[in-house]
């Protein structure tokens, strides 16, 4: 038997020198060595999800993952995910014109040579029209076969699949990425991170898109979007003249008012009457009434690194007197007790 030792292996530059299995093996040691999971802000704009799809896809699928599972609610932002993550792969959908049971996942066998190498299934429509085990069995067989497989509500297949998939993708307020081994973690431990923190987005998003109302018809400079935990963070390249206080006010009065928030097209939302840009119409919660615990912070940060002024504005929790603005990004791991 050859022996291979691990420079050989790093620097090899194709499959066939060591074998799919050896190459796999490796390239999961040096890449994902010691990596439980990582967390990114989940962006509320279609493009910048297409964008953090990109970079996920760079940083940390394996060219031999089989299994792709994302989980995450309706309106979450799975679908820009995957088609950042997947350019010009064919989802299939529940408002899609075509009859599901034609999509190609269950249907490998019938298209011949030119069979996708990738496939997508919403298991969550696609179990309205056949059992979760012909689609587990379907997954099986398309993976066995050296394809890969994008599944959508991957939490909802699990128990018929009977296995975890290679990377796990949660959407909820931030995007969870992990490489599940034997000990998991679980899909629904990522779902149940993913779809109980999705509703301090919507709230964060809401706010973001009210504190733009608020400033629409005063002056300011340029300015690029950022973001902070249950909350969002604006970048001025100057400082602004605008009074925050003022515009809180603005804001609390709007949210008290609880004005209808409806998607009206792919990038415009309304608010009440009112027709507004905006870069992710479906994030919102339904009224500005249901945005809890508003609260702007009343200082215009200036951050010297990149020589720009901060406005910030917080949902959801309302903090304490004697908490610093250091610690609203603050990581907080719960552990149970012994």
């Amino acid at each position: 038997m050859k022996q291979i030792n691990i420079h050989d292996l790093v620097s090899c530059h194709s499959p066939m020198d060591i074998g799919n299995e050896g190459v796999s093996m490796v390239y999961n040691n040096v890449r994902h060595e010691c990596n439980l999971y990582n967390f990114f802000f989940a962006p509320r704009g279609n493009k910048r999800m297409m964008e953090l799809g990109r970079k996920i896809t760079q940083m940390y699928l394996n060219p031999f993952d089989r299994i792709i599972g994302i989980i995450g609610a309706k309106d979450s932002g799975k679908s820009w995910l995957i088609k950042g993550m997947f350019p010009g792969i064919q989802t299939v959908e529940e408002d899609d014109e075509f009859d599901i049971l034609n999509m190609p996942l269950l249907n490998s066998e019938e298209v011949g040579f030119y069979t996708p190498k990738t496939f997508h299934v919403d298991v969550r429509t696609a179990k309205k029209y056949v059992s979760l085990e012909e689609i587990a069995e379907a997954v099986r067989h398309v993976t066995s076969q050296h394809k890969r497989v994008i599944v959508e509500h991957f939490e909802i297949l699990y128990p018929a699949l009977k296995r975890n998939a290679d990377l796990l993708i949660g959407i909820g307020e931030e995007v969870i990425v992990t490489r599940p081994s034997l000990f998991g973690p679980p899909p629904d431990n990522i779902a149940q991170i993913a779809f109980s923190s999705l509703i301090y987005r919507k709230m964060a998003h809401s706010a973001e898109d009210l504190f733009g109302y608020c400033v629409k018809d005063i002056p300011r400079p340029d300015y690029h979007r950022s973001d902070i935990r249950h909350g969002f963070a604006i970048n001025y390249q100057s400082r602004p003249e605008f009074d925050l206080e003022e515009i809180e006010a603005k804001i609390l009065d709007i949210i008290r008012q609880d004005l209808p928030i409806v998607p009206y097209d792919e990038e415009h939302v309304k608010i009440g009457d009112y027709l507004m840009h905006c870069t992710g119409p479906l994030m919102h919660v339904e009224s500005t009434g249901k945005i809890e615990n508003f609260s702007l912070m009343k200082e215009f940060y200036y951050e010297p690194r990149f020589n720009y002024y901060v406005v910030a504005g917080t949902v959801g929790v309302k903090h304490t007197e004697n908490e610093t603005d250091e610690e609203v990004n603050k990581i907080e791991i719960a552990d149970e007790p012994l």
